[in-house]
């Protein structure tokens, strides 16, 4: 009671009291948490420790960022790996940020077992996780497990051969389409030829994909392409990103602080949400309206099949998140893992792909490219195509013309468009070894032991370029390489059809001569451009051949 009257007759000491008693009360609760996540971490670090066999590795570089901002910041990090690789083993360890160590595989056979257990033992980490469902939502390349093969299984008939066969004819309309657009550079030009940005294909993605055309063969501004050609351009804030970028693999919220970057890519996000929407209104009034007919010649499978599992059974319907997201997702990501699949050494992991993507565009730039530095390639590429005279159909695109094929598979060999990437470790796992390799105690192992929480890491660049997996000649463009028994797998027949008819009817040259310098613009995927110029692209001379 004394007290009580004592506090009262003091101005505000109640109050003052409460606030401090609530204050520790919150330190204390908050010193709590602290301590809590410390301990948790320390625990799953000694975990981690105990069931993850010890490897060699590169030492760290920064404290901060280990070899990570080393990687960022080189203009080759395939060389990096291979480097490490010859160096500590065909599996390795590399100090990343904040700690972290990530597990870098470039062995074949335990990156064959890697991928047999792909989206299930091994999956997207919280930073692509993040990254991907505020992008293009919680599609087939966000899920993983049991929504990633339910997903995957409802949407199969849109990549099967019979309908990706009815999309010949509108690759081959978009590629006639490019063909005019040059024929009138051309004819505009003084001396034959025109020095054409052979970067932009969406159109034929557009329209074939989702019946959807971009424009930007007939010169109109589409946003996607816009926020694309932003990525990468400004060194300013390619810096500042580069740092948010590292931090985010242990803070993955960090990405959705609202840099320049996070606004083009929320723009893009919504840009595509647009796209997707109409196309799924229009596809579910055609569905509606029992189109059965024109459904049967409608070569825009992909929103089709998308729209049709809307209705599928219980086990594999998609709900309508799911589909918005298909929509999204597959026109706007990268098609890395169709090519990652063309390597030889990755062909055992039986890896398809369900994306429809811009790297269209990133195999045939680099395709020309190759080509107009290697002109006696592109000259026999070209008398194949005109040996074999009409345009080719599907089927022939696979079987008749071996050489143009030996030419797509090694662009892709040579220029992965994602030339690296990680996952993250589900569940505890024994990775076979083709090759043994020393630990870090010393000892041999044929075999190594992944803790669930580890970061796996497999770079496509260094593997494609390796010259024990390739030969001496690894690192050389050389497309004979795929017509030895057992080289082709004859897959990405969509880049075949365009590159056939450009070839055919076009002689390219590097603008500068053959010895011109390139270097990779990073953006949302990487991008050519010549050392020392501002955008992203490579300019080609251009002529008819007559």
């Amino acid at each position: 009671m004394k007290i009580s009257t004592t506090l009262s007759i003091l101005p505000g000491s109640s109050s003052s009291l409460w606030t401090t008693v609530h204050s520790v009360g919150t330190f204390n609760v908050a010193c709590s948490f602290a301590a809590l996540w410390a301990f948790v971490k320390v625990l799953r670090a000694l975990r981690w420790r105990l069931k993850t066999t010890q490897l060699r590795g590169p030492p760290r570089s920064s404290i901060v960022y280990g070899v990570s901002n080393d990687l960022v910041s080189s203009t080759d990090t395939a060389a990096m790996y291979e480097r490490w690789a010859d160096e500590y083993g065909v599996v390795y360890m590399i100090p990343s940020v904040l700690g972290q160590t990530k597990i870098v595989l470039c062995d074949p056979k335990a990156i064959a077992h890697f991928y047999a257990r792909e989206t299930w033992t091994y999956v997207q980490t919280p930073l692509a996780s993040v990254f991907l469902e505020g992008f293009i939502g919680r599609g087939l390349l966000w899920a993983h497990g049991e929504s990633h093969r339910r997903q995957r299984k409802a949407l199969t008939p849109a990549f099967s051969n019979a309908a990706i066969r009815k999309l010949t004819t509108v690759f081959y309309d978009s590629a006639y389409k490019v063909k005019g657009a040059w024929d009138t550079s051309i004819e505009s030009s003084k001396d034959g030829n025109a020095v054409i940005e052979v970067q932009n294909c969406l159109d034929t993605i557009g329209i074939a994909g989702f019946s959807h055309d971009f424009g930007s063969l007939d010169g109109k501004h589409a946003t996607v392409t816009e926020v694309f050609d932003t990525f990468g351009n400004d060194s300013q804030a390619s810096a500042v990103n580069k740092v948010f970028i590292l931090l985010a693999e242990v803070f993955p919220t960090i990405v959705k602080i609202p840099t320049k970057r996070t606004i083009l890519t929320k723009k893009l996000g919504v840009t595509m949400s647009e796209i997707s929407n109409k196309l799924l209104i229009r596809s579910r009034q055609e569905k509606g309206a029992n189109i059965n007919e024109a459904e049967e010649e409608n070569p825009f499978i992909y929103v089709t099949t998308t729209v049709k599992a809307e209705g599928q059974d219980a086990e594999l319907r998609l709900s309508e998140e799911e589909v918005v997201a298909q929509v999204r997702g597959d026109y706007s990501s990268d098609e890395f893992q169709a090519n990652v699949m063309q390597m030889k050494v990755l062909l055992v992991a039986g890896y398809e792909t369900t994306s429809v993507s811009l790297t269209y565009s990133w195999n045939h730039q680099w395709a020309l490219i190759e080509l107009s530095r290697h002109l006696d390639v592109q000259t026999r590429l070209r008398e194949e195509l005109l040996a074999f005279g009409a345009d080719p159909t599907y089927d022939q695109l696979k079987a008749n013309l071996p050489f143009l094929d030996a030419v797509v598979h090694e662009i892709l060999r040579l220029h992965p468009p994602i030339s690296e990437f990680v996952r993250l470790a589900a569940a505890d796992d024994v990775i076979p070894l083709g090759e043994p390799v020393r630990t870090a105690s010393g000892k041999m192992t044929d075999s190594i032991s992944v803790a669930k929480g580890s970061l796996i890491t497999i770079s496509a660049g260094a593997i494609n370029r390796s010259f024990s997996i390739w030969g001496p000649d690894a690192k050389e463009f050389k497309p004979d390489r795929w017509l030895t028994e057992g080289g082709i797998s004859g897959r990405p027949r969509k880049s075949k059809t365009v590159l056939s008819v450009l070839v055919k009817n076009f002689m390219f040259e590097m603008r500068d001569g053959p010895d011109t310098q390139l270097e990779i613009a990073r953006g949302i995927l990487p991008r050519p451009r010549v050392v020392g110029e501002d955008g992203t692209g490579v300019p080609l001379r251009v002529r008819r051949y007559e």
